[in-house]
């Protein structure tokens, strides 16, 4: 197929970066590291920082802060090339592991984090509820102690249920 206007693949490209990283920025990707990432995907082979900043027209150290970023979310991964002395970066290929691992990981992190915080929140109310002298008090006191309950089981079922969908967990790749 012979494409008249030359344009056209440039185009496609810029359309394709654009849409696949909205789909990123729904793991928590800010725009920039999700065009980032999408530059890094598309590239035949690793990129220098360089190069990555003249393809999206963004300053060396604005890349570099986002090639760190997606480096710690194990989104990329910076690789050797022998006789090549600038350091060299590509996207991790398999993009629903590694998207999901990251995107669960965030998720049980704070949902334990919540758990932990109600959990202490519980006790403490617990340890204090002997304070509480008149009748009304106690109610409020245990109506909240119940509430927090409820929380803590939400935050359970969160970790429960995307350690279900974590593809670490559950390889079927």
């Amino acid at each position: 197929m012979v494409v008249k206007d030359h344009h056209f693949l440039e185009d496609m490209h810029t359309k394709v970066t654009h849409e696949f990283s909205k789909t990123l920025e729904m793991f928590g990707l800010t725009p920039a590291d999700a065009r980032l990432f999408v530059a890094l995907y598309l590239e035949q082979g690793p990129m220098t920082l360089d190069e990555m900043s003249e393809a999206l027209g963004k300053s060396k150290t604005s890349m570099s802060t986002g090639v760190r970023g997606l480096l710690d979310q194990g989104l990329v991964e910076r690789v050797w090339k022998k006789g090549f002395r600038k350091d060299l970066y590509q996207a991790n290929e398999n993009l629903y592991r590694n998207f999901m691992s990251s995107y669960i990981k965030k998720w049980q992190t704070a949902a334990n984090g919540q758990i932990n915080t109600f959990e202490s929140m519980e006790v403490e109310l617990k340890e204090r509820i002997q304070e509480y002298v008149n009748q009304e008090e106690m109610e409020q006191a245990d109506q909240l102690y119940r509430r927090m309950e409820d929380m803590v089981r939400f935050h359970e079922r969160i970790a429960e249920a995307f350690k279900v969908i974590d593809p670490n967990e559950n390889p079927s790749e």
